[in-house]
């Protein structure tokens, strides 16, 4: 339990100061989110605080970024969302910087924000809407459960329409090819991958590609070295950005790495953390890791339009 609940004073401090700040709202929806919580929503939320990047960009997409009080860390897209205010970490937002921002509805991803986070904002009185995307066609549900918990559901209803349409021609194109088959690298030492709960292994799947690992239950499972060369990917997938950024050259020089065929082959493909949001930008991510794999097809795709 936080220090703030255990601290009777500190509680009842912080409790005024809900009182105090929160203006009122009409909260007369009543919705169910992804982990079959029912609570109840503002008819339309003015002070949205998102605890994941990837829910902040959802919220932007669905024509609500005036209404995003807060954002966490690490919060990158869109662009304008960077000056918004933060509420700290992932997994430890800040509880007062929260309250401060009265907030009428707090967005929330089962996969990195803790149960203890959402029963800190239950006991406050401020509804909490889980959402937990497995997979892309997860990701697409989970943008029209947000955008029936603000009150968006047409808009959600035409993004999601438009991102289905994104990723249909993506995999008409890879359609009936080769697939290469891939290792996604998150850490190095030890190896940790994505397993077949991971929503990036349904991406190389769309992309035309095959995840190595794909069957393995663990959705972040870690692996041998010895695994990694048995599986023998043809390409590894490398996250810019993710822990600093793994690169070619740093793998060159990791024992056991440098036996991997991928790597003495320089087979590798970068891609940018939009590969690791379940948001509407992973489909632009998806294109992007499909035109990598598969260039000739979609060069042929192109000329003959």
């Amino acid at each position: 339990m936080a220090e703030w609940m255990r601290n009777p004073v500190k509680l009842a401090i912080l409790l005024a100061v809900v009182l105090t700040v929160c203006t009122p709202v009409f909260a007369s929806r009543r919705v169910t989110d992804e982990l079959g919580r029912s609570l109840v929503v503002p008819d339309e939320p003015h002070r949205i605080i998102c605890l994941s990047p990837s829910l902040t960009e959802t919220v932007y997409e669905l024509g609500l970024g005036d209404a995003v009080a807060g954002v966490t860390e690490y919060t990158s897209f869109p662009p304008e969302a960077r000056t918004k205010p933060s509420v700290g970490g992932l997994v430890n937002p800040s509880m007062e910087t929260i309250v401060s921002l009265q907030p009428d509805l707090v967005l929330a991803l089962r996969q990195i924000n803790g149960e203890n986070v959402v029963q800190q904002l239950e006991h406050l009185a401020i509804p909490v809407f889980i959402v937990d995307p497995q997979g892309l066609d997860g990701v697409l549900a989970s943008i029209q459960h947000v955008g029936d918990a603000t009150n968006r559901s047409s808009e959600a209803q035409a993004l999601v329409k438009r991102l289905k349409e994104k990723r249909d021609v993506v995999t008409a194109t890879v359609n009936r090819l080769p697939r290469p088959k891939a290792l996604v690298v998150i850490w190095y030492e030890p190896v940790i991958t994505a397993g077949n709960k991971a929503f990036i292994t349904d991406v190389i799947s769309a992309a035309g590609g095959e995840s190595v690992t794909s069957d393995i239950s663990q959705a972040w499972p870690q692996i041998s070295m010895e695994e990694v060369s048995r599986r023998s990917p043809d390409f590894l997938l490398l996250i810019k950005g993710l822990h600093g950024g793994i690169t070619l050259e740093l793998l060159k020089g990791q024992q056991g790495w440098d036996h991997v065929e991928a790597v003495r082959h320089e087979h590798v493909i970068y891609v940018d953390e939009r590969m690791e949001l379940p948001s509407p930008l992973v489909f632009d991510a998806l294109e992007e890791l499909a035109r990598e794999l598969h260039p000739s097809a979609f060069a042929r795709s192109e000329l003959a339009r």
